[in-house]
């Protein structure tokens, strides 16, 4: 990693800390801000961690493009929690006998970038 990525990195990992620090919740109800600003402190910690040990620039540049972009649609929406996309499980068109895997592969790519992170459930 660079000098200059490591900054970035920093510098958004302690973004995403103030933003936590004086966060509200929509609904002005304290139990309702005190539980997002804490899924905001873990969700960050957890993926900082997480994405810790990677040397390659590109998949370093992918994490830092998903960080902003999920730090500008809570900040717009008011609302931390990743919005979920709507692709049933096996609704991408197949071509010619693809299998599975294809399916996968496609599901994969047409994730959006802000949730590259988070696991299908």
């Amino acid at each position: 990693m660079t000098a200059a990525t490591r900054k970035e990195v920093l510098t958004l990992y302690t973004r995403v800390l103030r933003i936590a620090r004086t966060w509200k919740a929509q609904s002005t109800l304290p139990q309702d801000t005190e539980s997002e600003r804490s899924y905001i402190t873990q969700e960050a910690r957890t993926l900082f961690r997480q994405n810790q040990q990677l040397t390659d620039q590109e998949s370093i540049k992918r994490c830092i493009e998903e960080c902003q972009a999920r730090i500008e649609i809570g900040l717009h929406y008011r609302n931390p929690y990743p919005k979920p996309t709507y692709l049933p499980p096996m609704g991408l068109a197949t071509q010619k006998g693809r299998k599975l895997r294809a399916q996968q592969r496609m599901r994969k790519q047409a994730k959006p970038v802000y949730l590259q992170s988070h696991d299908d459930t």
